[in-house]
């Protein structure tokens, strides 16, 4: 998957906040992500971010 920082992504699940949309702030082995909604930054597996990414905003 063709990820760059400054990316918008939305996932399939919502964050606890209720906003679906994360800006990527990190790529790499893990990716650090940034809500959309509350602010909260979270770094997560690539795995993990590439399997719940619902689409690729920008």
């Amino acid at each position: 998957m063709d990820l760059k920082v400054g990316d918008r992504i939305e996932m399939k699940k919502p964050h606890p906040c209720g906003s679906k949309t994360f800006e990527l702030l990190r790529v790499g082995m893990d990716f650090k992500i940034k809500c959309e909604g509350c602010s909260r930054e979270v770094m997560l597996p690539r795995k993990k971010v590439e399997k719940n990414i619902k689409k690729v905003l920008s």
